[in-house]
């Protein structure tokens, strides 16, 4: 599907799904993939958490409904705000439902894709969740954010505050990364390294008090810095 130079690291996955088939079939569309290496497969979350926390794998694909603790419960437990070293979470599920996905997000999850994505679009998301980019299935983001908007503020941040809490320069990388760009696109536009762009930005989650450039995209339109048209 895509090329990977020689050389270059397998990203370990640990997959989780409670249905045998949907998990055998994702493992093996994420290892055919050159540089992806499925180290484990959970049925449940339980067993999810308890893999990732023992392999330390790069993502973890996780189902939402499973048996016992479900997949919110198990991604808060890797990646939530109060855990020091977190795991990346990609949510994969077969419900198109506003609910999972808040919960989803609100849970620390770097990403969300619904299973009928393309194999393309999978392999993409890993990597780029993997990468620490995030990923929002593209079906779901202008209306997963134009909700954003709408719901309960948790940090009543102005624009004006918004500046007090970042440089220039991290909120022109804020901006920029909510139009959807990559570390590479922000640095051509902005005339920076690539590095400079990953240690703004690396500098300006924390005062966000978020943990992935995902929630950072997510804050920027729940707080108002940028606005979602329909």
């Amino acid at each position: 599907m895509s090329d990977v130079p020689s050389g270059t690291p397998n990203l370990r996955v640990v997959v989780a799904d409670d249905q045998p088939l949907v998990r055998a079939g994702l493992s093996t569309m994420l290892t055919t993939e050159p540089g992806i290496e499925v180290v484990g497969q959970a049925a449940d979350g339980a067993t999810a958490v308890a893999l990732a926390r023992a392999l330390r794998p790069d993502v973890v694909c996780m189902d939402i409904r499973m048996p016992g603790k479900d997949g919110i419960t198990a991604t808060r437990e890797l990646c939530g705000p109060d855990v020091v070293d977190p795991i990346p979470v990609l949510v994969l599920t077969t419900f198109d439902v506003d609910e999972y996905l808040f919960g989803a997000l609100e849970a620390g999850a770097s990403g969300f894709l619904l299973k009928d994505a393309e194999p393309e679009t999978l392999v993409e998301a890993v990597r780029s969740v993997a990468a620490g980019h995030g990923m929002l299935a593209n079906a779901l983001t202008r209306r997963v954010l134009r909700e954003v908007v709408t719901r309960r503020r948790t940090q009543p941040v102005t624009a004006a505050r918004a500046s007090e809490l970042l440089t220039p320069r991290e909120l022109d990388i804020l901006l920029l990364l909510a139009q959807g760009m990559s570390n590479e696109e922000i640095s051509r536009e902005l005339f920076l390294e690539v590095s400079t762009v990953k240690s703004h930005l690396a500098r300006a989650m924390p005062k966000l008090g978020v943990k992935s450039r995902l929630q950072a995209v997510v804050w920027a339109y729940q707080n108002g810095i940028v606005d979602v048209r329909p």
